[in-house]
């Protein structure tokens, strides 16, 4: 055998060793992957509790011949868990956690987020899983209402209580909102870091032990009020208090009246005052079939007087009201610095009796992959559901099972928007309401979310408004870059008025209360009774 032979049948034997080698890693490095090719029964525990009416499919997505786990049924609950050969331990090296989801009708709320269950307790069996089945990592899509985030909860057991706690990832990023299959990815790696991946993209970083990314943070605080802590009787919280040596002005007259009548007014010349604004009106006539005795004595209908339409109005005239100017309300005392005022009372700080440190996450292993959901939407498609030790094991699949499908899905709707005439428009909306979406996650924006959140979904029902929740969204942002930048109004002091004071007012919120019941009696029988022509003299 010559020498050129043996080197390329050496290279060869080198070529499939380093793919086998390799293949055998990529089959160590996965722990579960579950590409539903197959019916799901036998694998997969539907949870046989009876609020769980949901009925999984095993089902074609939709434009393709892959298949999936579907959620067929509109406002269901839904449970169905596999379990792992052995636990899953997440303290050792890179566990990568990633699944595909298709929102086949939309996702206007509910969720579509998969629970990593910890070792349950003896005597658990798959069939009774529900929402009280323990888990470690909580991942995935919710939507509803102001809701619009990717999961990633983790549950972590405090080692001096012995509680386990839900830690929920701080500004996560929001759910897609097209109907294509995205791809679902969260790397948990050694050095405590977390990614969260969406169609390969990084959207969130955080790192499990920092305050700042997980609300409640990990690692508890060092010191916490002290509940058996109480505000002393004699700590006075009022920075302002009504002027002790104030008197009321001796020319303050609080009977005064807010409207007097105009003394200055005069009567219009050619006022009839003899005439009524209202007459019978002399073509009506009395209906054949009306019978006295059954029907009552006959009246003709009124009409506006039409001599008080060439002239400046009927009937008795009366002065019109106008501003009194001598009125002034009720007087009371100035303000004035509080003399005894200690500041906003707050109890001591006192050592933490929960508190630890940590130099890594206590993660629980993870034994079983269950989905437990409600939602008002059908349509729902898992499918590609993989847990790994290697981030290029994940990649692999990225590129082999969900890429191809997102490639074709977007083509078409991409041939779809065309075909409307709307390629351009739709264009621009999706990049408008991801643009939305971006904003609506930075941080310093978080106590406005829920109202961004509202307009954006609004829009995304109408999308012809697109414009106007732009603009919408800007003046908000704009508002509120105004008021961090120069300060918000300054909050009025709390005051605690003094008996006479609590008393006067007491008295005047009783009255207005009487005030208000009188106006909506008098307006309920308004408009009970039939509508009459208002009087010139009352306009």
């Amino acid at each position: 055998m010559g020498v050129s032979r043996r080197l390329a049948l050496l290279f060869f034997v080198a070529f499939v060793s380093f793919k086998l080698i390799s293949a055998s890693d990529d089959a160590d490095a996965t722990i579960l992957y579950e590409s539903f090719d197959e019916p799901f029964d036998g694998r997969w525990i539907v949870s046989q509790k009876d609020e769980y009416q949901g009925v999984w499919k095993h089902s074609k997505s939709e434009g393709h011949e892959d298949y999936g786990l579907l959620v067929s049924e509109k406002a269901r609950k839904y449970a169905i868990v596999k379990e792992l050969g052995k636990p899953l331990s997440l303290k050792d090296g890179t566990v990568v956690l990633q699944y595909e989801v298709r929102l086949q009708e939309g996702l206007e709320c509910g969720g579509a987020y998969l629970k990593y269950l910890r070792p349950q307790e003896a005597g658990w069996i798959a069939k009774e899983f529900d929402n009280d089945s323990p888990y470690t990592i909580m991942f995935g899509p919710d939507k509803c209402g102001a809701t619009n985030k990717v999961h990633f909860i983790l549950k972590h057991k405090n080692p001096k209580s012995g509680e386990y706690i839900e830690h929920h990832l701080k500004f996560p990023p929001t759910v897609p909102s097209e109907k294509l299959t995205h791809l679902y990815t969260a790397i948990l790696k050694p050095d405590n870091e977390l990614q969260i991946l969406i169609d390969g993209e990084e959207k969130k970083k955080a790192n499990f032990l920092a305050a700042d990314d997980f609300e409640p943070p990990l690692v508890p605080a060092k010191t916490i009020p002290d509940p058996d802590d109480k505000k002393p009787k004699d700590w006075d919280e009022r920075e302002k208090i009504p002027d002790p040596d104030a008197k009321k002005p001796e020319d303050w007259d609080e009977d005064a009246p807010i409207e007097i009548e105009d003394a200055e007014a005069v009567k219009p010349e050619g006022w009839l005052d003899d005439e009524p604004e209202e007459i019978d009106d002399p073509e009506a006539t009395k209906p054949e079939d009306w019978d006295d005795e059954e029907d009552g004595l006959w009246e003709a209908p009124k009409i506006d007087n039409p001599k008080c339409e060439t002239s400046p109005g009927c009937g008795e005239w009366k002065r019109p009201m106008k501003k009194n100017p001598a009125y002034k309300g009720k007087w009371h005392a100035p303000l004035i610095d509080n003399p005894k005022y200690k500041g906003i009372w707050k109890p001591k700080d006192i050592a933490n009796p929960n508190y630890f440190e940590l130099d890594k996450p206590d993660f629980e292993p993870i034994s079983a992959i269950g989905i437990e959901i409600w939602t008002m939407q059908d349509g729902i498609l898992f499918d590609n559901i993989l847990i790994s030790k290697d981030e290029k094991v994940a990649e692999s699949y990225r590129e082999t099972t969900w890429k191809p499908k997102y490639d074709v899905e977007k083509e078409k709707q991409k041939a779809e928007e065309v075909a409307a005439g709307s390629d351009g428009l739709a264009g621009f909306q999706k990049k408008v309401f991801d643009l939305l979406y971006q904003i609506a996650d930075i941080p310093f924006l978080e106590a406005y979310k829920i109202k961004i959140l509202d307009v954006i979904e609004k829009g995304e029902k109408q999308p012809n408004l697109t414009i106007g929740i732009l603009v919408s969204i800007v003046v908000v942002f704009l508002t509120i870059l105004f008021k961090l930048i120069f300060g918000g109004k300054k909050k009025v002091a709390k005051v605690e008025p003094s008996p006479t004071v609590a008393a006067e007012s007491s008295s005047n919120q009783e009255s207005s209360s009487s005030g208000e019941k009188e106006e909506e009696t008098t307006e309920k029988e308004q408009s009970a009774a039939p509508a009459r022509r208002k009087g010139r003299r009352e306009n």
